[in-house]
């Protein structure tokens, strides 16, 4: 039988999790767009790069009613991205691509392109150095772009000189005047993102004003169905810990002049939305944490006349993202994590709130015309993102899959819940993945992968940390949500709160004996491992217990101390563990380096060298320990990887190293060392 895009491979009983480079090439559903009108629906779907060095994006059409197949409406070595409808039905998107009468390096960065429903697509939109990100006002059209402009630039022309004086110069530098300075995998300026709002095609940009210090990927920027608005988030600098803060702007956006800013000493504000109307705009507030008191969320609703602010979900236990405002009135979808799930919610206008989704984890949410119908990108721990059709008002249903790319076929196994009751009486659910043929005559060794965060959760499909093709290898894999999960109401954050490696390691180990104490599961050979927070935790098992046959960190933090003042979000972690000049004390006791002597566990450490999130001195000094102390230890070091890995090639030989070292380890198999490594 000819292999096509979703055919999962041709060996009896093998699957795409049982061969590494088939399961990187399986295709990847990232983002939807709905036109105005409803009758069209188009995904961005990330494939492998001709020679398989990186993943590039296309637009595929998808049928809204789900009867006919999926059609690619684009190809290019770039890619295209973040597709979006004008009111004109015409399609538009990010691409890096040359125009028609272009070379390649004519122009740096991506340009918004616009297709048209008949015809070829053309460049409608173009920044020096590239625009990060744009959106289009659902009736007039008008564009919002994210992009730079250098200290001294009013305007992109006088931004393009001094990007080209720069570059003469070859030079790099940069000088900050606050911070922060990096974020994630990456130096912050020396561009500051503006939001620039172009009214229709040839007209002058108008600024609307800087996002600041753009910690997460710049463009959240949305404009009002009218295109007269916009709304924003910037990040307001102010004195490490408590005025570091990201704020909501509302400007007009004919003018440029800001009508509000939402913002204070006590909330973060994120994610705006504008109403069907226009009138409001709905986003995120978070309320920041303290030395004693977690985070907690709600969504908002701000009246741009007279600037009332309202709590759209007083009483609502769990954190709301995502809000998308239906075009037909004032209903509000947004979405939730809830044991182990991440459903979507309506909101109607009287305020209530109705779970719409049985199971799974739903993300991309397009609301149609009239409001009676939901789009949304649904995964789960045992499905890629899909394409999927809802009732906007049905609760607890199980939505109709649009045909698209990506199926993975069968799965190594099968997914199952674990529940067990913590000492302090507060019920501990997780996940468990169990591999085809695990059975009393023949039980699976166990791997426990404890989630980053900490405030997160097990409930959706990841391509970075994904159970099956450890199942595939054989493993069992537990993905336990201790303390400080999200999707558990308020009470499970505060009862981990200020203790790291307490309360959240005592759940952990619940959970694990629980699934330990199955007649399908091998309790003698046993592995945990985690990446960041799951990293942290990691390091706290191996000098806290000795009952793993092998340990995996990854960007796990080691010294908290050295972390705090080497990361880049310092004022966040001192709101947490205190000033540590002052307030020592959890630095002291929740950092697993002053135990390092009590490790018996081998170890293989992985870090980034770009990761400025938990910096690459951590895995090297644990590893430097681990030496020291003469523990059986390996270090998969990536010099250009950041705190994820991403890079195909590095992807793959990050499995590899993982799964080689568990079965040398665990399963007691020779060592074999990655080929490419």
């Amino acid at each position: 039988m000819p292999q096509t895009p979703d055919t999962p491979g041709t060996t009896p009983g093998a699957s795409v999790f049982h061969d590494l480079s088939a399961f990187l090439a399986r295709p990847r559903v990232n983002s939807l767009a709905l036109s105005a009108d409803g009758g069209r629906l188009v995904a961005a779907v990330q494939n492998l790069s001709g020679d398989g060095t990186r993943f590039v994006s296309a637009l595929w059409d998808i049928d809204p009613a789900g009867v006919r197949e999926p059609v690619r409406l684009t190809r290019s070595g770039k890619g295209e991205s973040g597709p979006a409808f004008g009111p004109d039905g015409v399609l538009h998107f990010l691409s890096g691509r040359p125009g028609d009468d272009e070379d390649d390096g004519e122009h740096e960065g991506a340009a918004v392109w616009a297709l048209p429903p008949r015809g070829e697509a053309a460049v409608v939109a173009r920044h020096p150095g590239g625009i990060a990100a744009y959106a289009v006002a659902r009736d007039s059209g008008a564009l919002a772009l994210t992009a730079g402009l250098l200290p001294g630039a009013a305007d992109a022309a006088a931004h393009g000189r001094l990007r080209t004086e720069r570059k003469d110069a070859k030079v790099t530098a940069i000088l900050y005047e606050s911070g922060p300075t990096r974020a994630w995998d990456r130096d912050l300026g020396p561009e500051d993102p503006h939001v620039l709002v172009r009214a229709r095609d040839g007209a002058e940009p108008v600024d609307a004003g800087g996002q600041g210090a753009a910690l997460e990927a710049p463009g959240d920027a949305v404009l009002s169905p009218d295109g007269t608005r916009v709304a924003y988030t910037r990040f307001v600098t102010g004195r490490v810990p408590d005025y570091n803060r990201t704020a909501v702007v509302i400007a007009d956006a004919t003018t440029g002049a800001q009508l509000h800013l939402l913002g204070d000493t006590v909330h973060l504000y994120e994610a705006p939305a504008f109403t069907a109307d226009g009138a409001a705009v709905v986003c995120s507030r978070m309320r920041f944490p303290t030395y004693d008191e977690p985070w907690d969320a709600t969504l908002v609703r701000v009246d741009i006349d007279s600037g009332e602010t309202v709590d759209l979900l007083p009483g609502f236990d769990n954190w709301p993202v995502g809000a998308v405002c239906s075009p037909a009135d004032d209903t509000l979808f947004f979405t939730a994590d809830e044991l182990g799930h991440h459903p979507v919610f309506r909101r109607d206008a009287d305020g209530t709130v109705t779970r719409l989704t049985a199971s799974g984890a739903y993300g991309s949410l397009c609301v149609a015309p009239d409001g009676r119908t939901l789009y949304a990108l649904r995964n789960a721990i045992d499905a890629p993102p899909r394409p999927v059709r809802l009732d906007a008002a049905a609760p607890g249903q199980v939505p109709a899959e649009l045909p698209a790319p990506g199926a993975v076929g069968a799965l190594p196994g099968t997914l199952t819940e674990v529940h067990v009751e913590a000492d302090d009486g507060f019920p501990l659910r997780g996940w468990l993945v169990l591999p085809a043929g695990a059975g009393p005559e023949r039980p699976a060794p166990l791997l426990v992968s404890v989630h980053g965060g900490p405030q997160s959760s097990w409930n959706a499909w990841t391509w970075r940390w994904n159970p099956w093709p450890f199942a595939a290898r054989g493993y069992a894999v537990l993905l336990p949500d201790p303390a400080l999960s999200t999707g558990y109401g308020q009470l499970n954050h505060r009862r981990g709160w200020g203790q790291w490696g307490g309360r959240p390691y005592d759940d952990v180990m619940a959970l694990t004996d629980a699934v330990e104490g199955r007649a399908d599961i091998d309790a003698t050979r046993t592995a945990l491992a985690g990446g960041s927070y799951g990293g942290y935790m990691a390091n706290r098992v191996a000098t806290s217990t000795d009952r793993f046959r092998a340990i995996v960190s990854h960007a796990g933090l080691w010294d908290l101390r050295m972390f705090q003042g080497d990361n880049d979000v310092p004022w966040y972690f001192q709101r947490i563990f205190g000033d540590p000049l002052t307030r020592p004390e959890r630095y002291e006791a929740d950092s697993p380096y002053v135990d390092v002597a009590k490790i018996r566990t081998p170890m293989l450490v992985i870090h980034g060298g770009k990761d400025y999130r938990v910096p690459v001195g951590q895995g090297a000094a644990l590893f430097q320990d681990l030496q020291r102390f003469e523990i059986p230890a390996k270090y998969l070091y990536f010099p250009d990887e950041g705190h994820w890995i991403l890079a195909p090639g590095h992807i793959e030989v990050w499995y590899e190293t993982f799964l080689n070292f568990l079965d040398h380890h665990v399963t007691g198999a020779e060592w074999r060392r990655p080929g490419l490594l």
